[in-house]
């Protein structure tokens, strides 16, 4: 029995521990996020709005009824009332009525009901802007991490080369082969790297606990990047037609569209306020009173007809609620070139980040590559004595300077590529999956 448990046991503990990558990240946020999951019940809320505007077209079915206690003095001006008829009845009146009315012609209605499909066009454009801009953040979040992980590990790194360097300044100045400028500049290095080390770990915390707001819970240890993973250039790799496709794409310019719609219909709605209104109208209904002869008397009723409103005048408020949805329907369409002209600024800006991020990144690794062979020799010739402490310390810190440019360049380039595609209205899961590529969760993961 316990070689079996061993047996099974086995092969977790010789497994490796496999981080938590991006793709898992945003599935996490699309179950606990806040914002969207309010967005979620807000699209709901506005599916509802065609079923409201469609009962404006069906019919409507009321039944009311009333209980009244009468209670009259019954005189003539001129004779007596006859010697049977009370002249001071009290009494208890019941009745109810049902009533059906269908409407024939109510143009406001019908402008609302194709308004409402626009409502809903909009609801959704919302929705769909809510799920891009939760990618973007949990991107966003988890690559900032990822940076501040690598800021650390290039922190703690050039801390420990500093702390190396700076005991050999010392033991080389026991010995009388430097001076005490050496270690003092050693020391002065590694007392900077220690407090650089203090404000990585805060931010890293403060970045961890971002992405934890997004998702809910702890994100734990999170997947690195692969090495040597490439990051792939925008296509087309024309600035000109990423612009005009966010022009017409972006999910900011579909709201304002909807928008515009919603808002045109909206003046032909305020507009029906001087048409007729012709409806089906049909009652059924029972009353029940005293007499005049007394007794009681009940009344069975039945009847059916059209009737027909002709509004005539109402004070000027069809005209001033038709000006104020002419005025917003100018103002809606002005947000709509807004909107336009900010997707395609949107779209040079995030494709030129891509592009130009990529060769910064091309031209960091070269740098990087630069600045360690730089390194190696200011340590080499400094053991020969044709290079001072300073020398070494400046090229150990510019490695560790080009190491986090190099790590930031290759996050924003990846978002940069993220935001050009949710400039144009494309960004999807996809887009996630692809990203999520790059990521190694078999590599050892940082916290």
């Amino acid at each position: 029995m316990k070689k079996l448990a061993w047996l099974l046991v086995t092969p977790l503990l010789a497994s490796p521990l496999w981080a938590a990558d991006l793709l898992q990240i945003y599935r996490e946020a699309q179950n606990n996020d806040a914002t969207f999951a309010a967005a979620r019940s807000t699209l709901e809320a506005g599916r509802e709005r065609t079923p409201q505007a469609r009962a404006g077209l069906l019919p409507t079915l009321t039944l009311s009824g009333n209980s009244l206690w009468n209670q009259n003095d019954l005189y003539l001006r001129n004779g007596t009332l006859p010697p049977t008829l009370d002249p001071n009845p009290r009494f208890n009146s019941n009745g109810y009525t049902l009533t059906l009315s269908q409407p024939l012609f109510r143009w406001q209605n019908w402008v609302a009901y194709d308004q409402s499909k626009f409502q809903v066009a909009q609801a959704e454009a919302n929705f769909v802007q809510a799920g891009q801009d939760l990618i973007l953040r949990v991107a966003q979040a988890y690559f900032d991490v990822l940076y501040a992980s690598e800021s650390l590990k290039a922190v703690q790194a050039n801390k420990k080369s500093i702390e190396q360097q700076l005991e050999s300044a010392k033991r080389n100045f026991e010995v009388g082969t430097s001076t005490i400028v050496d270690a003092q500049e050693a020391q002065a290095r590694f007392d900077l790297a220690s407090a650089q080390e203090i404000a990585a770990e805060s931010d890293l915390e403060v970045r961890q606990r971002t992405l934890q707001a997004i998702i809910g819970k702890e994100p734990g240890p999170l997947a690195p990047f692969r090495r040597g993973a490439e990051i792939s250039t925008p296509q087309p790799a024309d600035m000109k037609q990423w612009a005009a496709a966010a022009e017409k794409d972006n999910i900011t310019v579909q709201i304002q569209l909807a928008a515009v719609e919603i808002a045109t219909r909206e003046v032909d709605r305020q507009r029906a306020g001087h048409y007729p209104t012709l409806d089906l109208v049909a009652n059924k209904g029972q009353s029940v009173s005293l007499a005049t002869l007394g007794g009681q008397l009940e009344t069975d009723f039945q009847n059916v007809g059209v009737q027909l409103n002709l509004p005539i005048f109402q004070g000027g408020a069809v005209v001033s609620r038709q000006s104020e949805a002419s005025a917003n329907r100018a103002a809606a369409e002005s947000t709509l070139e807004q909107a336009r002209r900010n997707a395609a600024l949107q779209a040079r800006q995030h494709y030129l980040g891509a592009t130009n991020g990529l060769a910064q990144v091309r031209a960091l690794k070269a740098a990087l590559i630069s600045s360690q062979s730089s390194l190696e020799s200011n340590r080499l010739g400094f053991e020969v004595g044709v290079r001072i402490n300073i020398d070494v310390l400046n090229a150990d810190n510019q490695v560790f300077v080009t190491r986090r440019d190099l790590a930031k360049a290759v996050l924003d380039t990846l978002m940069s590529q993220l935001r050009l595609k949710a400039a144009v209205g494309t960004l999807s899961e996809d887009d996630v999956v692809a990203a999520n590529a790059l990521l190694d969760p078999a590599a050892t993961p940082q916290q």
